[in-house]
């Protein structure tokens, strides 16, 4: 017997031509960027570029999974992972950003990782606040009641 309900969100499959795509140009450009340039303007903001993607990339399976683990209600959509994922690109590349200032400390860490966290939070206590249930469609028309049987012929009413 197999499950009539469509899963909440797409398959890791579903993901996986912006995972390679995002890894392969993020990890491939940064290790021609750390490697093969002088740390100038442009390679720089190419590095915080390919860092940013790299990161994105990669943490695409990991919220995947997360969101997977511990779902949620109501469902949240594919879009949502991959907002997540973002999330880590934004902070791996802030504090790439932050270190170069040597600004980076366990209260920054902690600090910026807290505020990510809790945007996202809000970001999905709205979009909760304004989902409704799907409406019928007009197409459908809805299923009646099942009628009462009839009763017996003979029987006293």
């Amino acid at each position: 017997m197999t499950n009539s309900t469509p899963p909440p969100y797409p398959p890791l499959r579903a993901f996986l031509p912006a995972m390679l795509t995002l890894c392969l140009v993020g990890w491939g450009g940064l290790a021609i960027v750390v490697t093969q340039t002088e740390p100038t303007v442009w390679p720089r903001w190419l590095f915080f570029a390919f860092l940013f993607l790299a990161l994105s990339g990669s943490a695409l399976p990991v919220t995947w999974f997360l969101n997977l683990r511990f779902p949620s209600t109501p469902p949240l959509s594919p879009t949502v992972i991959v907002r997540e994922a973002t999330w880590v690109g934004v902070y791996g590349t802030t504090l790439a950003w932050l270190q170069l200032g040597r600004l980076v400390s366990l209260g920054v860490i902690l600090g910026l990782a807290a505020g990510l966290i809790a945007t996202e939070y809000f970001i999905q206590l709205r979009e909760r606040s304004r989902w409704r249930p799907p409406a019928p469609s007009e197409e459908t028309p809805p299923v009646p009641p099942p009628e009462a049987p009839a009763p017996p012929p003979g029987a006293v009413g």
